[in-house]
């Protein structure tokens, strides 16, 4: 399809602010624990692991945007934005939270347009939407398909994998670990809209498959029941 190419309204060097502002607010909320912040032991709730997802959601996010002619600005301040409150408000309640965060700081900064600010807070809001995507706009969508994409593939294999040590289990149960992140990819490959996305999700899907075929080539027993 056609791209519409549209000149940016966030330079680099504003960008690269908001990725700090971010951080900040990631590791404020983090030192905040003791005054009921959500931080928990598993490292990836730490203000490290949720800014990484962010960045790579960021990636992904801008990537699907401009091959499927999103508006990527949205998309990206979007994306940077999805999880800000993550360590601090509730789950049901994080994305509403972030929204709130977003607009402040853009509207602050006091040279965004207001439609483009409710559009980033718009999708921020509604990245957590269960329902069909095609509900959503179109950068709303790249922004919940990318978020769903980083859980899936080698960084979710490894992640899964992270969390067998922290819950003490052996690698005679990395199968069953890796099964979750296949499932976790199947669930992603049904939800996405965007060819890009279907793209993405089953490459992802495919590297999975190989590594847990690796497993059971190379550890005795696994995969025998299959």
């Amino acid at each position: 399809m056609g791209v519409e190419i549209k000149e940016t309204r966030v330079p680099d060097a504003e960008f690269e602010e908001m990725k700090r502002f971010v951080f900040e607010y990631l590791s404020a909320s983090v030192e905040k624990e003791d005054e009921g912040g959500r931080m928990r032991w598993y490292p990836w709730h730490s203000a490290e692991y949720r800014h990484n997802h962010i960045l790579n959601v960021v990636d992904l996010a801008e990537k699907i945007a401009r091959k499927e002619g999103a508006d990527v600005d949205v998309t990206r301040v979007a994306a940077l934005f999805h999880d800000v409150a993550k360590l601090e408000a509730d789950q049901e309640l994080h994305a509403e939270a972030g929204a709130r965060v977003a607009r402040e700081y853009l509207e602050s900064r006091g040279e965004y347009p207001e439609s483009f600010v409710d559009q980033v807070c718009r999708a921020v809001e509604y990245h957590s939407y269960q329902g069909d995507l095609r509900d959503l706009s179109l950068e709303t969508q790249c922004l919940i398909e990318a978020d769903l994409l980083d859980k899936v593939g080698a960084n979710g294999t490894a992640l899964m994998l992270l969390r067998m040590g922290y819950e003490a289990r052996t690698h005679m149960e990395s199968d069953e670990m890796v099964e979750r992140v296949l499932e976790r990819g199947f669930d992603a490959a049904s939800r996405v809209r965007s060819d890009t996305a279907e793209s993405i999700a089953h490459q992802r899907l495919k590297r999975v498959r190989w590594f847990r075929e690796w497993l059971e080539d190379e550890i005795a027993g696994m995969g025998s029941e299959r």
